[in-house]
């Protein structure tokens, strides 16, 4: 129970990686404000969780939205202790996950970048007057092994998760002066509706891939790629998510760590 009577947002977690991290913030105690564009699915999953928690329908780019949604968590349970950043998705607009760069258009390109990174902007900045008030406080910010390895195949996400990255380092040496850490995960291979997308794009334009099922695309390239040869999980994310959220990593902040399974060593993505 290394986080009893502290508070938790955590954005985009309606589903996927996010519901991963709030059940294992719940499982250490926490209570916990799930921020999400799908409301019933924020609902859903915040009913779900094993404490008091809080379901929240709000649009994590804009923010006006993520203040009184902020504020809504505030006011349910006294307090902000915690934030994880996990809101980011393909735009909804884009008929295909995977766009190089000649292949994106303007609205395009803002539209990955309002989805992957103005998210972590509003959300941080309606949290910090809260995490202030605490004394001391963590944000986590979920980022994407796509930010530490090139991929012509997604320019524009990895650009958006690089800028976390740079957000995250900057914020880490404003912030410390209120005893407010602020650190960064990669996630690596995750099977998430995003992953499904992409194997579901592959099949149909790479002829190698013409007989196989998205998911068996997606453990091809596990295991094509990670050296460990398994796959990420949404608690995986989570269980990194709660220590550094805790007392024992007081003394981190401004990290940028990849759970991966050693992906990055490789450069396969490029």
């Amino acid at each position: 129970m290394r986080l009893k009577d502290r508070v938790a947002i955590v954005t985009g977690a309606a589903r996927g990686i996010g519901a991963g991290i709030a059940r294992c913030l719940a499982a250490e105690g926490a209570r916990i404000g799930i921020v999400d564009v799908d409301r019933a699915g924020a609902q859903a999953t915040a009913a779900a969780l094993a404490v008091d928690a809080l379901g929240i329908g709000a649009d994590c780019s804009q923010e006006g939205a993520m203040r009184e949604a902020t504020a809504a968590v505030v006011a349910r349970f006294g307090r902000l202790d915690i934030l994880v950043n996990n809101a980011g998705a393909g735009p909804p607009a884009l008929p295909t996950v995977l766009s190089p760069f000649m292949a994106l258009d303007q609205a395009a390109w803002d539209e990955w970048l309002a989805s992957n990174l103005r998210t972590t902007f509003a959300a941080t900045k309606a949290a910090i007057p809260h995490l202030q008030a605490v004394g001391t406080a963590s944000v986590v910010n979920i980022a994407s092994i796509a930010a530490l390895v090139p991929s012509v195949a997604l320019p524009a996400y990895g650009a958006a998760k690089a800028g976390v990255i740079a957000l995250t380092r900057t914020l880490a040496l404003e912030l410390a002066a209120s005893n407010i850490r602020v650190n960064v995960i990669c996630p690596g291979f995750l099977w998430t509706r995003v992953w499904e997308t992409m194997a579901t794009e592959m099949k149909l334009v790479l002829p190698a891939y013409a007989n196989l099922t998205p998911r068996e695309i997606f453990e091809e390239a596990v295991k094509r790629a990670t050296p460990l040869r398994r796959e990420q999980t949404p608690e995986d994310i989570g269980r990194l998510t709660v220590f550094l959220s805790s007392d024992d990593a007081v003394n981190i902040t401004g990290q940028v760590i990849a759970v991966d399974g050693g992906i990055t060593l490789t450069n396969v993505l490029s």
